[in-house]
């Protein structure tokens, strides 16, 4: 069996972490070609010690003579580049096979936009990239034969519960709905008088998953479902009405398809991102991923519950420029970032999330998108405007 070669884009964030157990684990099917990481070379530098790569890449020139001079101490080979042009050739480099999308954010779109257009196998962590430009990305799939295999845990468990022609169509294939599952997060039974007083640490502390804080906030806003449900749309080209949201506290079941015949096909497992990400790099294979059995005894009990938009409006204004198309969904996310970051810097309640999406949202009219600049163009102008309100004290 040859050994597969991997760039890992987001290597020091959780997702990439988990990915680098799942290749320790199996040494001899998979390779480390590239890691890629923002600012953390401290950990980048420790992951380079233990899987060699050939190239690692940071975020700018300081960081790279930084790195790469600890490497050559070390009596490491690898060659630190750095810069989103570096990302861009580390994931389409002719060595890799497989491309994992784990850059949080719009940061991510150039590297695993260019990932697709090489005809890799991609990975895909990085919700923002169908956000922003899904029609473009998945045209980029099918122009160029990559495999794309979704890493969230919900659009895996999707993936799984589809029959393995569903790009016939849903409807063909007797899918009736898609049921995308979420925790609620720390918030789903807190007095909505009290979610003005809520500090970040307690928005970063979800009740079942170990994730970054960006994602931990949209987790507790539900942004992060909203930009969910309009993933799926892309993966699955399922409309939005199509596409149901169903908090589920125990977060055990990772989502479900409903069928025209009354079947509902689910799949189970511990909260452990371990398992989608085994799944996404050896589909059609199965390989164990260090993640114990679920042990149904001991979790007892289920529960299911409608979302309640007014406690998450975050996840209306995703089914909002869902519906509306365009460059709307790029606006959603670039305003949300500058939101999140605004929150977890002291600058804005945790409401205000929310509040500043909506503004910004009602400012900028979505236009058409016919390419790349387009969508650039949407997120600069979004975070512009975002950056102009809260500067300006108009939501707080």
């Amino acid at each position: 069996m040859s050994v597969r070669q991997l760039t890992v884009l987001g290597s020091t964030g959780s997702i990439g972490v988990s990915t680098l157990d799942v290749i320790r684990r199996h040494p001899d099917r998979y390779g480390v070609f590239a890691l890629c990481a923002h600012r953390q070379i401290d950990k980048l530098f420790e992951q380079c010690r233990e899987f060699r790569p050939l190239f690692a890449v940071v975020a700018d020139a300081i960081l790279a003579a930084d790195l790469q001079a600890r490497c050559c101490a070390a009596g490491l080979s690898t060659e630190v580049r750095y810069g989103i042009e570096a990302l861009c050739e580390m994931a389409a480099a002719t060595e890799v096979e497989m491309v994992m999308a784990a850059i949080v954010g719009a940061a991510g779109l150039a590297p695993t936009l260019a990932a697709a257009r090489a005809g890799k196998r991609v990975l895909l962590a990085n919700k923002e990239v169908l956000v922003m430009a899904g029609e473009l990305f998945m045209q980029a799939v099918q122009t160029h034969g990559a495999a794309l295999l979704p890493v969230d845990s919900e659009h895996n468990a999707i993936f799984q519960a589809l029959p393995a022609d569903f790009s016939r169509g849903l409807a063909v294939c007797g899918v009736e709905k898609i049921l995308l599952t979420a925790s609620g997060g720390p918030f789903r039974e807190k007095p909505l008088a009290e979610l003005s007083s809520v500090t970040p640490e307690q928005a970063c502390a979800h009740p079942n998953w170990v994730m970054g804080r960006k994602i931990s906030v949209d987790s507790a806003t539900m942004m992060n479902k909203g930009l969910e449900v309009i993933e799926a749309h892309w993966l699955f080209a399922a409309p939005p009405e199509m596409i149901q949201v169903v908090v589920h506290p125990q977060s055990v079941i990772h989502s479900a398809v409903q069928y025209v015949d009354g079947s509902v096909l689910a799949q189970l497992g511990n909260p452990d991102m371990r398992t989608p990400i085994a799944y996404a790099m050896a589909w059609p294979e199965r390989i164990a991923a260090g993640v114990g059995a679920l042990d149904l005894f001991k979790v007892g009990r289920l529960d299911f519950f409608a979302p309640d938009f007014q406690r998450f409006p975050c996840l209306a204004l995703a089914y909002q420029v869902l519906r509306e198309g365009g460059t709307a969904s790029a606006i959603l996310n670039a305003a949300n970032e500058v939101a999140v970051a605004a929150f977890l810097d002291g600058q804005l309640s945790f409401p205000g999330i929310a509040a500043l999406n909506e503004a910004v949202l009602a400012a900028l009219p979505a236009c058409p998108v016919h390419g790349l600049d387009d969508v650039i163009a949407a997120d600069t102008k979004a975070r512009e405007r975002a950056a102009g309100l809260l500067r300006d004290r108009c939501i707080r």
